[in-house]
Order: C-alpha cells, then structure tokens, then sequence
C-alpha cells in the first residue's frame, strides 16, 4: 500500500480528532482559562515558572517523546503493519492523549501536585504509597537504561577501539546544546520577544550541528556515563526556565525538523508499504494481545507521559486554556511521529534492517528516502541519529526532575510533620541517580524486560486518579472505563505472562536466578501493588467510600 495514503490519512485523523474529541473533553472536565494556574499561585522561580505555550509545548513534546515512538512500532512491525497502525490512531487518539491531558488537568486543579498526591487526595493515603513507591522505582529503571543508552550514543569507541564519527558528532553537539539553552533561558526571561529569540536559536542550534559534525569529540562511553549523571544532578535542581525548558524548546525544533524532513521524504518518494499487512495472532514478537499494546508503547500511550504532565508541566502551565494543546495535541504529534516509524521500516524488508537497531533502522529509512531526492544521505543519517538522541537525553533529565519529586514526596516529612534531610531537593536528587548508577553498574538490562509491562501499568492509576477526581466534580467520567480496563489487562497480563515464561525455564533448567529468578521477584511484588491500587480506586471509583483526605 501507498505510504503517502497511509500518512495523510492517519494525520487527517489526529487532525479531526484534536478539533472534536479535544474539544470536547476540554468541554466535559470543565477547562477554564480564567482560573489562575499554580505555575502563578505558586511561582517559585524554581519548579513553579510560567511558560509562553508555544515554549511549554516544546519542553513537554521533548520530554515525552524521547525514543519511545520510533523504537515501539518498529519493533512491533513484527505482527504487520495494519494493527500497529491501528493502535497508533486509535490509542492514541483515546487512550495516550485522555491519559496526558487528564493528567495534566487534574494535576492544575491540585496546585501542580504530582500523580501520587492527587491519588492521595481523591483515593487513599495507602494507594498513593503504593503508586509513588512504584513510580519511583520504574524512574530509577528508566533513568538507569537512559543514562546507559546516551553514553553509548556518545561513546566515541566501538568494541574494537575504532573512532565512531558518528557517535563523537553527537556528543559534541549535545553539550554545545547546553550553554546555548541557558544562554537562550537568559534572554527569554528578558525578553519579550520570542520570536526573535527563537530565529536566533535555532539558527544557533544548527551551527551546534555543523560544529559536532566537523569536531567529533573521542571518549570513552565510561567517562560520558559520569558526564551525564553530573548533568542530570545538574539539571535537576536548576530553576527550570534556565536549563530544561529552553533546552527542550530548541530541541523540539529538531525533531519537527525530523517529523517535516521524513514527511516531505515520503510524499515524494512514495515508498509501498513492504510489511505484511498481518502476519497472524502470534509472531515471534509473541501474540498480539497483550504484546502489541506493550511493544509500541509511547507510539500510542506511556504511563511514563502522565508522571510529566502531573510532575513538570503542570506547574509551568500560563493559563489553563494552553491545556489542550500541550496534554491532547502533544500527544497526537507524537503518533505522528510513530506512524512515520512504521513507514520507514516498512519502506524495504526486514532483511534489509537485520541486526540495525530502531533509531538506526529509522535514520536509515528516511535518509534513504531523502538522499533520493538529492539530500546528502550521510549528512540526513547523521543529523537524524543527532536528533533522536537529543530526546533520549531530555527523557533522561526530566525523568531525574520526577525522580526527585516523588522521592521528596514519599520522605519529605517526618511523622510529627516537620521536615527532614530527604526532602531537600539536593539530598533528593543524589539518593535518585546514585540508586539509578547502581543499576547501570548492576546491569539494568537483567530487569528491562519488565519496563514496557511496567510503564503501561502506570497508566492504570493515572485514569483512576482522575476518574474519581471529575466524579468529585460530579462531571463525566466515562471515558476512563474502558482505556482503565483495557490498560489493567494489558499489563497485567504481560507480567503473568513474564512470570510464568520464566518460571518455565528456570524448572528446564535453562535459565538463571540473576536474571529469569530476579524478574519473577519483581514481578509478584508488582501485581501485589496493581491488585492494591485497583481495588482502593474502584471502592471509590464505583461504590459510595469517600476520598481520604
């Protein structure tokens, strides 16, 4: 099938879908842009900033994007390109996008608390416990495996201790990217002038390529995995308006760069789909349900997407009107984005991609497309390469930025309710990376596995928090029903699953107590807290119990 069909069909969707189905949460919750936002009621300088919208929407598009929808369909390209599209516009249509925005709402209406506390307010204290233990430990994953994978995006050496070029572009160009992101929070701050602002820095932004690319820096991928936990700790105690949120907003300019870039590459070259459409109920990806909905994860909906709404953007909201675009719209970009992943695998066979990962199965793909149409094709992989790995970076910190939140929530303060050290913000931030360090020394990979099972299962309590908050309200909440349950069975089943495929191998004798023995340890404790966190929500949810204050 004709990829350009494919596209232009699926964005006249995302479209249509953000002017009516948007429009109408907005309308059903109740948005109103007259109400003043925390971002002003509890400006701090530091956490609590007022952004321009067009700036909050770049810094949140950044934060949740990261690699997730280029990895997610390519990878589940597997079971045919038909239900991963599927899922894409359908998903993320209403699931992903009710998810963030929700979140976000919900979060604004609770003076930018963050998931765990509007849990707190409108469930239980022990479901808030529950879910913020287990949020931080999914963080604690997500920042050990994204530390590890910038590093070696970095690293300068391959396992022969040959130069990469490729790798040394990037990591020169990424820390260009942050004295030129302070330097432009600066004169934002100043300066009224935005537009002007942004001209300047995207055309300093693209002076930081051409610079990576002509310098590569050599390094070690040990030495950058110091680098960047330094910098996370870094960015993770600075005001936001000085380093996160302008550095997010010049990135996003490289990936709507990439998104405009693959687009332009696939109308012209109109590349037919060579996926199969459907390859049955059960690939070597595993079978459909509940491993589809998992593989493609961010493409369609990320449990991960409302601890950002919830934990930075909501207290960086100007007016509660900017909610729409920045929770719903974000979201639809990103499927987008996802749709274009499935395209560029599809764009030749999979012999073609064998042994390449996602994000070079993907730069592969649309390099290809363009260097057709007279682009330079090692210059287009290159930048693209660039691109993607500026999004695993700005994952990572903001996943730090919520580690310390939550963490300081969880031990702030002590039972007579004054405060102790593990609520400073620094003493928050260290306990995060030095846990998350470990891991990456460890060896993360042992428990990765279980992250897309984990991550979906985050967006069970993010629909229950805010279906019970619009209950509350006494406004509709029925949207949440079915995305509730579905994500429940999702993830739930792909844990069980887990289980019992491990517990098979290790009875055969095959498998090892550090890795098949460890994900069965997790995995129970998991579920225990699933089974803890639906039940307290649904006595709220659907019986007559009132929230705990």
């Amino acid at each position: 099938m004709s990829s350009v069909v494919i596209l232009l069909i699926s964005i006249a969707v995302f479209i249509i879908a953000y002017a009516t189905y948007g429009s109408y949460l907005a309308k059903s919750w109740g948005i109103d842009p007259s109400k003043p936002t925390p971002a002003h009621e509890m400006e701090d300088g530091v956490d609590y900033v007022p952004a321009n919208k067009a700036v909050l929407l770049g810094h949140h598009f950044s934060s949740i994007a990261g690699a997730g929808p280029i990895n997610g369909p390519i990878q589940a390209a597997v079971f045919g390109w038909i239900p991963v599209l599927l899922w894409i516009v359908l998903g993320g249509i209403f699931f992903g996008a009710v998810q963030d925005f929700s979140a976000l709402f919900a979060s604004i209406r609770h003076k930018g608390k963050s998931l765990g506390e509007i849990i707190e307010i409108n469930i239980s204290h022990r479901t808030k416990m529950c879910f913020t233990v287990f949020a931080w430990l999914v963080l604690i994953l997500v920042v050990a495996a994204f530390a590890d994978i910038v590093a070696g995006t970095f690293a300068g050496f391959n396992a022969d201790g040959d130069k990469v070029s490729a790798n040394g572009s990037v990591a020169t160009a990424s820390l260009l990217f942050i004295p030129l992101a302070v330097c432009f929070g600066l004169f934002n701050r100043k300066s009224s002038h935005l537009a002007v602002n942004t001209v300047v820095g995207v055309a300093l932004l693209i002076a930081c390529i051409a610079v990576g690319i002509a310098c590569p820096i050599y390094l070690p991928k040990t030495t950058w995995l110091i680098v960047v936990f330094i910098y996370i700790f870094i960015a993770s105690v600075a005001p936001v308006w000085i380093l996160l949120q302008p550095r997010d907003y010049l990135n996003s300019f490289l990936l709507y760069f990439m998104i405009i870039a693959a687009i332009i590459g696939i109308v012209f070259t109109n590349p037919t789909m060579q996926l199969n459409a459907f390859n049955g109920w059960s690939t070597s990806g595993g079978t459909i349900f509940p491993y589809l909905f998992v593989t493609v994860a961010c493409g369609a909906i990320s449990g991960f997407h409302s601890l950002i709404s919830s934990g930075t953007t909501a207290k960086q909201l100007n007016n509660e009107g900017d909610a729409k675009a920045i929770g719903y719209g974000s979201m639809l970009i990103e499927c987008v984005l996802a749709v274009i992943a499935l395209i560029a695998v599809g764009s030749a066979s999979m012999d073609t991609w064998a042994g390449m990962t996602p994000p070079q199965v993907f730069a592969g793909g649309i390099s290809g497309m363009l260097g057709k149409l007279g682009f330079p094709e090692t210059t287009a992989h290159t930048v693209l390469l660039l691109a993607i790995s500026a999004f695993a970076l700005t994952s990572l910190d903001t996943a730090t930025r919520l580690g310390r939140f939550l963490f300081q929530e969880l031990f702030a303060t002590n039972k007579d309710g004054s405060k102790n050290i593990l609520g400073n913000m620094y003493v928050a931030t260290a306990i995060t990376i030095a846990a998350a360090a470990f891991l990456t020394l460890a060896g993360y990979v042992k428990i990765w596995p279980l992250f897309g099972a984990c991550n979906q299962l985050v967006a069970v309590p993010a629909f229950l928090a805010a279906a019970c908050f619009l209950k509350k309200l006494g406004r509709k909440n029925s949207m949440f029903y079915i995305p509730l349950v579905f994500m429940l069975l999702t993830a739930g089943s792909a844990l069980v699953l887990k289980f019992i495929s491990n517990t098979k191998v290790l009875m055969a004798g095959q498998g090892t107590a550090i890795v098949e023995g460890l994900q069965c340890a997790i995995i129970i404790p998991i579920l225990v807290l699933a089974v803890i966190l639906v039940v307290d929500g649904f006595k709220v949810l659907f019986g007559k119990e009132e929230a705990d204050a």
